[in-house]
């Protein structure tokens, strides 16, 4: 494998840290590919396109080669899709962007090629879409002429511990020599466990459980946030009282909305598909309706504590504080508080400032001090370190706080005479 070309399609926030740990490894010909001029412009100059921290080291010490011209895919012996795999407005999966990378593949695959889709993507996607679809292209035949494979990308962005290269895996091919070949490949660059499944279509559903089980217990908090707000009960320490139970216990805790690129997403893969094969997931659509209404909740606790002081939404100076879907990255993808803004500004006409650390572009204003001069209320919507350190007797100054994450100190801050309110609590 020492000079086995790899080709990494699609370099976001999954394909760029998996081209830096296979050029990291040294025993391959890494090469990125992306229809982004201005991502490759940045790549050529060993600047990471994505704000990772492993990625951001990590470019400046490896060797590698990058365009967005489809040729530098000529010769490549292992393929790997990792392009977006969104939703639409109707919630139906976007086949879009992974059709194109296959389309774009397919031009250079030959004998003994191998394909490796990373993207998210429901069970039997591999199966009933990309692999005809190859197969008209190339004239070859899937898993005799080339393989075919999932290994369902596990990324979690700016986490410390977590990344590309200590996280376990999971693949599977139309063959099990396929399947061995592909996990021994990845096995020399991660430094994990890659388990070889027995079924590409049993790969493709491990993403899909994993996050679907994330989604289903955020929900759970999330409706509990609202019976809680009505009952007069803090969820948040009733939450830390259930987690010292050692077992058949896993916390998780209420917010404004869930954001990122698979926990609101990957659900509507498995609901659409079952929904083809003549299954209704009602337990799981449940789930998203109720993930899918924190954003207008938030604004209603806020319009109700306005109204409390005699003041009406429209009008009212509001700051927005966040904008990303979480703490301390820049990543916009699916984030509620992109829905908060919209309500606030469209629906209520509030006179809304925003502010996010993380994406200056986006803000208007500089600083927090700024943001929060003169305002009638904040609204936190992401948790960034720089509003859960900010000093207590500062917050004195605004009147109504409403805290999405529920990440400042209730009692401290309700000593000092201000409006607080979270997310059942």
């Amino acid at each position: 494998m020492s000079k086995t070309k790899v080709a990494v399609i699609g370099l976001g926030y999954v394909g760029f840290p998996l081209l830096c740990a296979i050029a990291k490894s040294g025993k391959y010909e890494p090469i990125g590919f992306d229809l982004s001029k201005e991502k490759i412009d940045l790549i050529k100059e060993y600047k990471s396109p994505i704000k990772d921290e492993l990625a951001e080291k990590l470019v400046k010490e490896i060797k590698y080669e990058a365009s967005n011209e489809p040729v530098i895919l000529k010769n490549t012996q292992i393929f790997i899709i990792c392009v977006p795999t969104p939703v639409d407005e109707q919630f139906d999966p976007d086949y879009g962007p992974i059709i194109s990378a296959v389309q774009t593949v397919a031009q250079y695959i030959i004998k003994g090629s191998y394909v490796v889709i990373e993207s998210t993507v429901n069970p039997g996607t591999c199966e009933e879409i990309v692999l005809p679809l190859l197969e008209k292209l190339t004239k070859l035949k899937a898993g005799i002429d080339f393989e075919l494979a999932h290994c369902p990308e596990r990324i979690n962005p700016g986490d410390p511990k977590w990344n590309v290269l200590n996280i376990p895996r999971n693949i599977g091919a139309l063959t099990s020599k396929g399947t061995k070949y592909l996990a021994d490949f990845y096995r020399s660059f991660i430094d994990a466990p890659i388990n070889e499944m027995e079924t590409i279509k049993e790969a493709e559903a491990t993403k899909i459980i994993e996050n679907t089980f994330r989604d289903i217990n955020i929900a759970y908090v999330n409706e509990l946030a609202k019976s809680f707000d009505v009952l007069g009960i803090d969820l948040v320490n009733v939450i830390k009282g259930a987690s010292n139970k050692p077992f058949a216990f896993m916390a998780h805790y209420p917010s404004c909305g869930v954001g990122g690129h698979c926990i609101p997403v990957d659900p509507y893969y498995l609901i659409e598909r079952a929904k083809k094969s003549g299954f209704d997931h009602k337990f799981l659509r449940s789930a998203r309706t109720v993930n899918n209404s924190m954003p207008e909740y938030t604004v209603n606790k806020l319009l109700m504590a306005l109204n409390e002081r005699s003041k009406a939404m429209k009008g009212s100076t509001i700051a927005l504080l966040g904008l990303s879907y979480k703490r301390d990255i820049g990543d916009l993808r699916e984030s509620p508080a992109l829905i908060i803004r919209k309500i606030l500004q469209k629906d209520y006409l509030a006179d809304l400032r925003v502010y996010d650390p993380y994406n200056p572009e986006q803000s208007t204003h500089k600083t927090l001090d700024e943001v929060l001069k003169n305002v009638d209320a904040v609204l936190i919507a992401t948790d960034h370190t720089e509003f859960r350190e900010y000093p207590n007797e500062k917050w004195a100054n605004v009147p109504i706080i409403i805290d999405g994450k529920n990440c400042l100190d209730k009692k401290k801050l309700l000593s000092l005479g201000l409006t607080y309110r979270g997310i059942g609590r």
